[in-house]
């Protein structure tokens, strides 16, 4: 049963750092909405890591559902922004968890940011090196030589750890820094861009080309998808504060609860990806109805189905992403870290909790029988 939802605020606390954040070029923001009293209910706060969007559209169904008011909290999604660094918000006190990327917080880690990885929400990478089918880029090794775009700030990683695999190195490709849209590729400045397969992949196919009159369509393009090539990233993950984890009683046992809830969301939007992708809309998200859809639908592709169930850390793929993040160089020749993160970097406690919860309520946290649904883009992503 649908629950009014007790607050969503806009852009959070201003990080010191400027860290652009990657799945993103379009967002919007989202006024405050009043309920009823909420009562015992716990504040809690929630830094995205960009704008509002169906990249959150768990978080954000589980709002608009009640799941988090079912389990005692009244929860605020604060907005994200190029100047916003989650785990600053979250270490600075000004947020309870927030949402990364493993390879970000795995610097800040390093930098003395006590935090933790408690559910890990994305089990597959959704980041690709795009490029136009005359271009015959086709692996990591056809970028040699080539005009290659990246944002830089964090997300450039698997690209690189992509092409040294292959044996090309930073200084054998023309490296642009990418806006956070996908002109310049368009304009035929780029050869191979970077894009999330749920936005800008998506920015390019609601684009007319000029040569057809129509949209370009997926047989125009080639893909470079990092989890083919064996260097794919964990992504967004939950995080908190790993000193309260570990003091505070009461905040382990609101970490459970969150994440309980959280899952419960997106197991909403896997069932119901139409209504999310509305519930995101109606958050304040200015992305079009059908771009916010494909969204929807490309996000879930990255979390089901979970063999394991939602937001358990696989081994593996931790110890992947670590050592991608010490052995991969970019242009200056730097690494994200030198040396193996602390224990705390990540655990599978509270979400274990959760997982049981949710079983013995019958919600399924494995989707095995997940399906994406076909979405048909409009121009524009309208």
């Amino acid at each position: 049963m649908k629950h009014s939802t007790r607050l969503i605020s806009g852009v959070g606390a201003l990080a010191v750092t400027a860290l652009a954040l990657a799945g993103c070029s379009s967002g919007g923001s989202s006024d405050s909405t009043d309920s009823a009293d909420s009562g015992d209910l716990t504040p809690v706060s929630l830094q995205l890591q960009w704008y509002s969007q169906a990249q959150f559209a768990g978080y954000y169904a589980a709002l608009d559902q009640g799941y988090y008011e079912d389990e005692g909290l009244d929860v605020s999604i604060l907005e994200g922004a190029a100047d916003i660094v989650p785990i600053d918000v979250l270490t600075g006190g000004d947020a309870d968890f927030a949402i990364s990327w493993v390879p970000k917080v795995l610097g800040s880690i390093e930098q003395g940011a006590a935090v933790t990885d408690i559910a890990q929400i994305f089990e597959r990478s959704g980041t690709t090196q795009i490029s136009m089918k005359d271009a015959n880029i086709t692996s990591p090794a056809d970028l040699k030589g080539k005009t290659v775009g990246s944002w830089g700030y964090g997300n450039e990683w698997e690209l690189f750890a992509g092409m040294q695999k292959a044996g090309v190195n930073v200084g054998d490709i023309s490296l642009v820094q990418q806006a956070f849209d996908m002109n310049g590729f368009l304009a035929g400045d780029i050869q191979a861009a970077q894009a999330m397969t749920y936005n800008e992949y998506a920015q390019v196919l609601e684009t007319v080309n000029p040569a057809t009159g129509e949209l370009y369509t997926p047989e125009e393009l080639n893909v470079i998808n990092w989890n083919d090539e064996g260097t794919a990233m964990l992504q967004d993950a939950i995080w908190a504060d790993s000193d309260r984890l570990a003091s505070d009683s009461d905040y382990a046992d609101t970490a459970v609860k969150f994440i309980k809830a959280s899952i419960k969301g997106w197991a909403y939007a896997r069932d119901n990806p139409e209504e999310a992708a509305k519930i995101v809309t109606a958050s304040g998200s200015q992305l079009g109805e059908s771009h916010q859809l494909w969204m929807t639908n490309e996000v879930n592709k990255l979390i089901w189905p979970s063999e394991n169930g939602v937001g358990m850390i696989n081994q593996d793929e931790w110890d992947q992403t670590v050592s991608i993040a010490k052995g991969t160089e970019n242009e200056t020749g730097a690494t994200i870290i030198t040396s193996d993160p602390p224990e705390t970097a990540f655990s599978n406690e509270y979400v274990e909790k959760a997982l049981s919860e949710l079983k013995d309520e019958g919600v399924d946290v494995n989707g095995a029988d997940f399906k994406p649904i076909t979405v048909t883009l409009k121009e524009g992503g309208q």
